[in-house]
């Protein structure tokens, strides 16, 4: 059964019994109409943000529960309620994101989006200005960490092989987590020079499917050659889950596993693993493509971001450390140019 079809059947069997005052007919109802939006949108979503919709839905509906409120229709008072509650455990994003999955949930029932009223609005305004909105970066797998990551790896291991060829993918790739989960060895094609193209068929800013070829090192070919050929893949998932025991490899890496194995990785290299996440070879590789002298716009392409801000965001700290005050010291330095 499909995330959309669970999200409707958790919000039927939470409502409240009597909701016939809401006009909640069994054939043209809130109910009913939130059942028939969630068949009509099963695929029209990414699988990333259908997931992110069924843990809000579920959080949204236990806190009404314990509050003793409907899940829908939810009040202005009810919702702003909420966002006050959240404020003290979870980020700006993660209020913004759970209020967008109440009103999706609310247009998808009919009824009215109480997340829109000033009410809400100001309670979202009033958490932002004392928590601030600023989202903690994820730690950089820059070359300098990775080699220090590679550094832990035990020879022979079959999870250790994985890890490697996932790092190196990761970086080349500025992957996103669920792009990485998402290769099968078919969508890659090896070059004369050692290298291979590398067709990613959808991304989180590419939710029509377009696809898009990107560039792999020979280096991260040979990688990958290595993890494939020691674990018996010739076809299907690139990236597998092994086994206990590490001989043998079962199915398809989930996206939650990649930020599992980096953590995992930064203990054993000695690194608080706190901040690292599944988008650290990402932030890593951004960091490194404009130390090497990448412009903004170059690194836009290569992680395949639709706007400045994110890219612009992820390398900030280096790109102070080139501005125009860090080049004027450097020229009253002895720089020749300032």
């Amino acid at each position: 059964m499909g995330t959309t079809v669970s999200i409707a059947d958790d919000i039927a069997a939470i409502l409240p019994a009597p909701l016939d005052r809401y006009g909640d007919h069994p054939e043209t109802g809130p109910r009913h109409r939130l059942v028939s939006y969630t068949g009509a949108a099963r695929g029209a979503y990414a699988a990333n943000t259908d997931r992110a919709l069924a843990s809000d839905t579920r959080a949204y509906c236990s806190w009404c529960m314990a509050q003793g409120q409907p899940p829908l229709p939810a009040t202005p008072d009810c919702v702003s309620a909420y966002v006050d509650d959240m404020a003290a455990r979870y980020a700006m994003a993660t209020i913004r994101r759970r209020l967008s999955s109440i009103a999706r949930l609310h247009r998808a029932a009919g009824l009215s989006d109480p997340t829109k009223s000033e009410l809400v609005r100001l309670a979202l305004r009033r958490v932002a200005r004392i928590k601030g909105t600023r989202q903690r970066q994820a730690e950089a797998i820059t070359e300098p960490v990775l080699r220090t990551l590679r550094a832990t790896a035990r020879a022979g291991s079959l999870a250790d092989l994985r890890d490697i060829a996932l790092w190196r993918v990761a970086r080349d790739l500025l992957a996103r987590r669920g792009e990485l989960v998402a290769i099968d060895v078919e969508h890659m094609h090896l070059e004369e020079d050692g290298s291979a193209l590398l067709f990613v068929p959808r991304s989180k800013t590419d939710q029509e499917g377009r696809g898009a070829v990107l560039w792999l090192a020979p280096e991260t070919v040979d990688a990958v050659t290595s993890w494939m050929r020691a674990a018996g893949i010739e076809k299907g998932a690139l990236f597998r889950k092994v086994h206990k025991g590490g001989h043998s490899v079962g199915r398809r890496l989930s996206a939650d596993a990649v930020a599992r194995i980096w953590k995992r990785r930064a203990v054993l290299a000695g690194l608080d693993p706190t901040d690292f996440t599944g988008h650290s070879c990402r932030v890593g590789m951004a960091h490194d493509l404009l130390g090497a002298g990448l412009e903004l716009p170059a690194l836009m392409q290569a992680g395949r971001w639709r706007s400045p801000d994110m890219p612009a965001r992820y390398v900030e700290r280096l790109t102070a450390k080139r501005g125009a005050v860090a080049r004027y010291h450097g020229y009253r330095n002895g720089s020749d140019t300032p």
